[in-house]
């Protein structure tokens, strides 16, 4: 068989990072994390004549007391400009499904909208349930540092100038952080009106990626493997957190997917300045693509997004549309009941939950 499992962290993450569609969440700890979450986590990696030429993190999941479900997440990486490598990989992926007889399987790899067809045509199908943002703002950090905040909008610039010139200062986070962030996170939350899980949740998932302390013991560290990093940067004023990042990297790449603020200290604009010392760590780990992970579905204004989008836009980051998240079904009964009937059951639910509260 092409695909054979990795039980070695060390081996997994540096076939992964010689891919061209390579992401942290492919990376083992990302595996590991879920598994303590309700997944198992399975990682194959595909060779021909001796070449890694894909990889493929599969979280199973169970559903009911029978059924199962799998997703690759941000995968699986391969170059799919070679369509017969495409074919063999994802046939390869079906026959898995098949063969551990699951309800589907899912994939939403960083593929270009207008390859969409490489999926269509070998029968996958766009899924209702997008579990990761289907588009991205992206940011080239091959050009200096110079070139890069002339590539910025004015008033981003004038923006980090006004955060420094205020007193704000940027520090690296530890370990010792994560309670610190969540509350921070809780904040933004409130305020912008989103739900976050809870804080063993986050403490699980940025911990599994932050670097131990230096006195950590040799397992420990062998135990995180050497693909994925995580760095918090917090801004302080006066010595007092008001805003934070959680920056990930993988290879050349790195992620900002969670951010959070105060209500304090706002007119500061301490979040210009976290992301442009965010994309100078990156650049100093040899990244040459910073994601800022999120973008509208379409660049509409009325998307609720939008704003998101134009702080994004204003660091120098360009729209990436992606095909999103996309099912290959093998039962076609237990897909509806799982992804038409089920959703709407749980949204009575959850109505007259919330007519007994008022009531």
């Amino acid at each position: 068989m092409p695909f054979h499992f990795i039980a070695d962290p060390t081996e997994w993450n540096a076939a992964l990072a010689t891919l061209p569609t390579r992401h942290v969440l492919q990376a083992w700890e990302w595996g590991q994390f879920k598994s303590r979450w309700g997944w198992s986590p399975r990682y194959l990696l595909y060779e021909e004549s001796g070449q890694t030429r894909g990889t493929a993190l599969i979280l199973r999941r169970t559903v009911g007391r029978f059924l199962n479900i799998l997703y690759i997440p941000k995968g699986p990486a391969l170059d799919y400009s070679d369509a017969a490598l495409a074919d063999r990989v994802l046939g390869e992926l079906v026959r898995i499904a098949k063969q551990d007889r699951s309800i589907f399987i899912k994939i939403d790899p960083d593929l270009a909208a207008s390859d969409r067809s490489i999926l269509l045509d070998r029968g996958w199908r766009s899924s209702r349930e997008q579990i990761q943002f289907r588009n991205t703002v992206l940011i080239d950090l091959a050009p200096s540092e110079d070139q890069l905040l002339a590539a910025m909008k004015p008033k981003t610039r004038y923006n980090i100038r006004l955060a420094q010139k205020k007193g704000v200062i940027i520090r690296e986070g530890t370990l010792n952080d994560l309670e610190l962030l969540y509350s921070m996170y809780a904040e933004t939350s409130q305020r912008d009106g989103f739900l976050i899980r809870p804080l063993d949740y986050y403490r699980d998932a940025w911990g599994s990626f932050i670097p131990p302390p230096l006195h950590a013991t040799s397992s420990h560290r062998e135990e995180r493997g050497v693909g994925g990093e995580a760095m918090p940067l917090i801004a302080e004023v006066d010595g007092q957190a008001v805003a934070g990042l959680i920056l990930f990297h993988c290879a050349d790449r790195a992620w900002y997917m969670y951010g959070m603020s105060r209500n304090v200290h706002r007119d500061l604009m301490p979040n210009y300045l976290l992301q442009w010392q965010a994309m100078q760590w990156a650049k100093s780990r040899g990244c040459t693509v910073y994601d800022l992970w999120g973008a509208p579905d379409e660049l509409n204004e009325n998307d609720s997004m939008w704003g998101v989008y134009k702080f994004k836009e204003g660091l120098g980051g360009k729209f990436n549309e992606h095909v999103g998240a996309y099912d290959f079904v093998i039962s076609r009964f237990w897909y509806w009941v799982y992804s038409v009937a089920m959703p709407k059951v749980l949204e009575v639910m959850r109505r007259r939950h919330r007519s007994s509260i008022l009531q």
